[in-house]
């Protein structure tokens, strides 16, 4: 059994980047369970997509190529209904229609932590181009 490794830093994240996200466009939201997709994103209650947010820990100007594992890919996929994801940087997210997304496909993750059984993993990796849409949170 594989353990979780969000803490309370990574939900901050992620509600943060669904909250601009959300906000620009006039959406709402639904925090979906822990072996879900993140969100349902509706319009006046109606469902339009699954979001995922992914953790970047870097500026806008650095994220890219922006990383996440097949696994989550294939997730979203699963559910044969319209998917966005958003990689949530530092100072903004990063986001696109998962239909639109192109990249390459390699072994990688991260530095293997003791009792995860998914750090290193098939990834997918997506350099930037014009089907990514960046904003940029209010600077305070």
């Amino acid at each position: 059994m594989s353990l979780r490794f969000e803490n309370s830093v990574d939900l901050e994240r992620e509600t943060k980047a669904v909250t601009l996200f959300c906000n620009t466009y006039g959406l709402t939201f639904a925090k979906l369970g822990l072996h879900d997709v993140d969100f349902k994103i509706y319009n006046k209650d109606v469902f339009l997509f699954n979001l995922e947010v992914k953790g970047r820990i870097k500026t806008l100007n650095e994220c890219f190529p922006l990383p996440i594992a097949v696994r989550k890919l294939l997730k979203m996929t699963d559910k044969k209904q319209e998917g966005v994801i958003i990689w949530a940087c530092t100072d903004g997210i990063v986001f696109s229609r998962v239909e639109k997304l192109k990249g390459e496909i390699r072994m990688g993750g991260r530095r293997k932590r003791e009792g995860s059984a998914n750090d290193i993993e098939l990834m997918a990796y997506y350099n930037n181009n014009s089907n990514f849409t960046q904003l940029r949170y209010e600077q305070r």
